[in-house]
Parts: C-alpha cells; structure tokens; sequence
C-alpha cells in the first residue's frame, strides 16, 4: 500500500473524528433559548428544507385551482353565450309577434273606420323586375277578389288587383309605371291624375296651371276612376316641377312602404274602369 493511501485515510479519520467530536459538544452546549446548539442546528436546517418545500408545494396548488377555475369560467362562458342567443332570438321573435299585431290592428282599424267590405291578405311574393311592380297575395276568387279592386294598408293606398287566380291575386302596385289613380290635395282640392313611374316617387299631372300645389301638400285618393275609394292617402308631395308661373307636375312620395309591405285589406266588389286612369287596364 503506497505511503499517500495511508496517509489521506488518515486524514479523512482524523476529520470523522472532528466532526463527531463537534457534534457531541454542539448535544451538550445549550442556545440562548434553553435548546441544545445541535437541535437547533437541524431545526434550522430541515425548516429551510420545509419552507422551501411548503412554497413549491403551495405553488402548484395554486396553479393547479387556477387551471381548473381557469377550465369553469371557460364552459360558463359559453354556456352564457348560448343563453344569451336564445334570448335573443326570442327576443326577436317577441318582438316580430308584437309588430304584426300592430300591424294586424291597425288593418281592423282602418277596416272599421272606412265602411267598407273588405278582407285581409298575406304578401306571399313581389315583381322579379323593377319594370313590374307587382306583388303577389294569398287570396283569390274563392275569398271574393276580383280584378280592378282596390288594395289598401294602414298608411294608405297600395294600388289594385289585375288578375286574380282561384287562391292567390296579382296587385298591381301604385309605382309601376302603368298605374294611375284620381288624386286631390287635401289641402287645396286641386284635383289631377297621379301616375306610377316605375320608381319611388309618383308624378302627379293634368293639374290645372293655377292650382295650388305645395311641398308638403298631403294627396288623397279622389274616387272619380271607378276603382279607388275616395279620401285615402296616397301620399305627401315632395316638390313641384313648373314651367314658368304655370304647374307642370308634383312628384308625390307614396305613404305605403312598398318593400316592407307584409298585409293588406282588399276591398271587395268590382266597379268600372274610367279610361285614361289605370294605364294598364288600357288607358293613356
């Protein structure tokens, strides 16, 4: 055995030594406190040992609860947000049912108010081109329609009946560039032919050079064609074209809101057609 073996086991028995030695002073020494130095020694040590331990363990229970309360509030959320659509749309729904019962009782009301035998009807269609402005209803024959009928709404006129078919019926309506109705300015009693000019406003001729035309001047129907009942709105004039002094025409808005249009009373029984006022039954 070579001479440094030796003498680095020493060494090493000499230090075990040391160390023991240290040890059992440090059991019989007391602290300040009354604990012997070697308890308080490895108390010291091993609670180190815990705090560190406690922290990392206190560390992943938290990371831990927040993941899982992380992981709840995500499938609240989205359970909120599926609740909150169906109360929309029933909201909507609500909401729908509420306007076509105002629209339904206004309908009762103008049918009261204007005397008239008449019966309602569902828009189940419109024109496929601008140059038609037409609409379909889901009334015909079978429910007392006929041909050359007016076709009214809670804000006024809506135009009139061309054909009509067992269960359903063609409106002509009062912008379609072949439609004519009697009109008079409520205001003035001036009197001229209101025409459809495939657009949204109406032109409003054969008034007389002086008559007294506004914008403003709210038009009613006249009931001098032969198919419209007198004193219903046809609609508010928006301006007055004149050549010079003299009227040329007024270009009327209609007061029916054709592309909302939804129901509609359609007055029953038939009466002639006066030339020269609906342009599609043959007249100008």
């Amino acid at each position: 055995m070579a001479l440094p073996d030796i003498r680095e086991r020493a060494g090493y028995l000499f230090l075990a030594v040391a160390v023991g030695h240290i040890v059992l002073i440090s059991a019989q020494v007391n602290s300040r406190s009354g604990i012997p130095l070697l308890q308080a020694v490895v108390f010291g040590a091993f609670s180190q040992v815990q705090r560190v331990a406690a922290s990392v363990v206190g560390s992943g229970q938290a990371i831990w609860r927040n993941y899982v309360d992380l992981r709840n509030v995500r499938a609240e959320n989205v359970e909120l947000r599926r609740r909150e659509a169906e109360l929309q749309v029933k909201l909507q729904q609500q909401r729908s049912q509420v306007e076509a019962t105002v629209r339904l009782q206004q309908l009762l009301d103008l049918r009261e108010q204007s005397g008239l035998a008449t019966t309602g009807a569902q828009v189940i269609a419109g024109s496929a081109t601008p140059d038609f402005r037409t609409v379909t209803i889901d009334k015909g024959r079978r429910d007392g329609v006929r041909a050359n009928t007016a076709v009214l709404a809670a804000p006024g006129i809506v135009g009139c009946v061309v054909t009509a078919s067992r269960g359903t019926a063609k409106v002509q309506l009062l912008v379609d560039r072949n439609a004519g109705i009697a009109g008079l300015v409520e205001r003035s009693r001036a009197q001229g032919i209101v025409l459809g000019t495939g657009e949204d406003l109406l032109r409003m001729e054969y008034l007389a050079a002086t008559a007294d035309v506004k914008q403003g001047d709210v038009v009613l129907s006249s009931g001098i064609d032969g198919i419209y009942p007198k004193g219903f709105t046809i609609g508010r004039v928006e301006r007055v074209e004149r050549a010079g002094t003299a009227i040329k025409a007024a270009y009327v808005r209609p007061a029916v809101d054709f592309a909302a249009l939804e129901e509609v009373l359609v007055v029953q029984g038939s009466q002639p057609t006066q030339p020269g006022v609906n342009r599609a039954e043959g007249g100008k």
